[in-house]
């Protein structure tokens, strides 16, 4: 090696300092962070500064490579919450197979048709850009709220289609390498056999890491990351010597068992991927943009130009008209996915390792191929993820701004108020750290953010910049009113309700309207004994209608009111939508409140709320029957 050369490790070190100020300034600036990793990789590389220089790490670039695609789709299999996936299923399917066939050949054809290749190099390059990128598609689902089930289809083809494009071409490349007949049916065969084994082996893999995550201190507190990282590196290795290439697949699905079936593991585990993931997408861009030169690039002139526009313009929107037929998705929804077809981080990757292979036989195609990949990645991530807000502001697609409810606390209660405010088809988002109310929560159809709710980065997960309001349901109001407080301060969120314990809190009523909260239910209660008694099967709900009881309205009696608490007033249908009950709520004539009532004491709750003017709807049986049915499906 020349003195001036720079050393394997100085190269690594430089590279991923560059990405760590590269996606500094990418939130920052509020860019997409791979526009920015791609040109510090440029300035750093060979035609720039010359001071990260790739193949100064030899093989080592590829390995590290690999793995760190392995990685970061084991992440990605941890967040994919197949609850979600359920009502989109067969798009996800469709686009993930169909649609993957439809990428291959008409991507083949335009490479084929504008740059002149052999067909087989076409056809890699046809593999190689399958994938969409779940790389590219998460920060944008992120700076960009779409209607939930867009958001889905986006992201289930983004983390899904990238094993299969892997395998692809993996196929193609022994094909364009050797052509021939024989060669054909082996890939064809390889095809289905790394597929195969693949998914078996990360169903075993996840179930097994699953069994040892739920093993009582098989895992001590604290080394669950470690375990699940090493875990996942292991099934990719042991895949890769099995059968090349099928350790792509392994771990994304392994990842997607341990989210499933652990979940309050899951999330604590994919804060440290998540961190993980960030490092090694940066690392990746920056040394594989240093590893393409400009002037390949350039010298791809108007048929390359055309080639990405072929496949963005015409390839991309067929893929999605052909792969949803019959989906839920209407046609804005449909356009904006023809749109978004952004690729990222593993199509690099595959790119640079199948360009290496390639440039054996044939080192121009193989030069060709990779600048082609790499300005794909560049124009369909500037142009389509630049331009995503506006497109879908202009078609209409993006969520509503403020529409769910993030409620602390779990517990039984709490499900309850949950299952009256979803009625408004509104998002409820449940925050605890006890497995066992969250594994609750998730089986009665909730989204659940395990972890304290005191932290940043479980707030965040929760996603309070889309919440409308925040309720603190806890038996400690200190906690409550601080989850109050930091919504309102940290998050903007504009509603916030504060359960408070009936004695021996310092929070009180005053103090809680003070922080511009309202105080939940009909007033102070012993949260912790209505939990107790909604899980118990103790009470049953009643739906009242308020009327005007007039001046000549009896007192409600001290002792049935303070001591043995027989009601509490959960919700509030106003003005056609069910809201959580306020201590300081005026109600008019005609209003509706629901009602949980204590069974043992019902003739006591009864005639306290006839005192306050509320009495029960003819058709609550007929109601509460429905009720109950509801919550025996979900339960089931």
């Amino acid at each position: 090696m020349e003195a001036h050369t720079p050393h394997a490790s100085f190269t690594f070190a430089i590279a991923l300092g560059a990405a760590v100020a590269a996606q500094l300034a990418a939130r920052h600036l509020r860019v997409p962070s791979i526009v920015v990793l791609l040109g510090v990789g440029v300035a750093l590389g060979p035609d720039g500064l010359g001071v990260v220089m790739p193949r100064e790490l030899g093989d080592g670039l590829f390995a590290l490579v690999s793995l760190a695609v392995a990685i970061i789709l084991f992440e990605g299999g941890l967040n994919l919450d197949l609850s979600r996936l359920r009502h989109e299923a067969s798009s996800i399917r469709r686009l993930v197979t169909v649609g993957a066939v439809v990428t291959f050949i008409g991507a083949g054809l335009a490479a084929w048709f504008w740059m002149g290749w052999p067909p087989g190099v076409a056809a890699l390059f046809g593999s190689l850009v399958v994938v969409t990128g779940p790389t590219v598609i998460k920060p944008l689902l992120r700076n960009v709220p779409l209607r939930p089930r867009l958001a889905t289809v986006l992201e289930g083809e983004g983390l899904l289609i990238d094993p299969v494009g892997a395998i692809l071409a993996a196929v193609v490349l022994q094909y364009t390498v050797s052509p021939g007949v024989d060669a054909a049916a082996t890939g064809a065969l390889g095809l289905l056999q790394r597929g195969g084994f693949g998914l078996i082996a990360g169903l075993v893999g996840g179930f097994f890491l699953v069994g040892l995550l739920r093993v009582p201190r098989a895992v001590p507190e604290g080394l669950e990351n470690l375990v699940a990282l090493a875990g996942a590196l292991v099934l990719f290795a042991s895949c890769e010597a099995v059968l090349g290439e099928s350790g792509i697949l392994a771990v994304t699905v392994a990842g997607v068992v341990v989210g499933n079936f652990e979940r309050h593991v899951a999330q604590e585990l994919g804060e440290f991927q998540e961190h993980l993931t960030v490092g090694l997408i940066g690392v990746l861009f920056v040394l594989l943009a240093a590893d393409v030169r400009l002037s390949e690039v350039f010298s791809l002139g108007l048929p390359g130009l055309m080639t990405v526009v072929t496949l963005a313009l015409v390839v991309r929107p067929i893929n999605v008209w052909i792969s949803t037929p019959k989906s839920d998705l209407n046609f804005r929804e449909k356009v904006f996915l023809s749109w978004m077809g952004p690729r990222g981080v593993v199509a690099a990757a595959i790119a640079s390792i199948s360009a290496a292979f390639l440039a054996q036989s044939q080192p121009e195609e193989a030069a060709e191929m990779r600048a082609l990949v790499f300005l794909t990645i560049a124009m369909t991530v500037v142009i389509q993820g630049g331009t995503a807000p506006l497109v879908a502001r202009a078609l209409g697609v993006r969520a509503p701004g403020r529409h769910s409810w993030v409620i602390l606390g779990a517990e039984s209660l709490s499900l309850l108020l949950g299952d009256w405010l979803r009625r408004n088809d509104t998002r409820v988002v449940f925050v605890d750290s006890n497995p066992t109310h969250c594994r609750d929560a998730e089986q009665a159809g909730f989204a659940v953010v395990f972890g304290d709710a005191l932290s940043e980065r479980t707030l965040a997960r929760a996603r309070l910049e889309r919440a409308r309001g925040v309720i603190g349901l806890t038996p400690n109001s200190e906690v409550n009113h601080h989850f109050a407080g930091e919504a309102r301060d940290q998050w903007g969120v504009r509603e916030s309700y504060v359960a408070v314990d009936r004695a021996g809190s310092r929070v009180t009523e005053r103090i809680v309207e003070k922080q511009d909260s309202r105080v939940l239910f009909d007033g102070p209660k012993d949260v912790e004994r209505w939990h107790v008694r909604v899980r118990h099967g103790a009470t049953h709900v009643q739906k009242l209608r308020y009327a005007d009881p007039g001046a000549d309205a009896p007192e409600p009696v001290p002792s049935v009111e303070g001591r043995t608490d027989p009601f509490l007033i959960l919700a509030l249908a106003r003005k056609g939508a069910w809201l959580p009950m306020s201590a300081n709520a005026s109600l008019t004539d005609g209003d509706e409140v629901v009602a949980v009532i204590h069974s043992a004491e019902e003739p006591m709750a009864l005639e306290a709320l006839a005192s306050r003017g509320l009495f029960p709807v003819e058709d609550a049986e007929d109601d509460d029957e429905a009720i109950d049915g509801e919550a025996d499906a979900r339960g089931a």
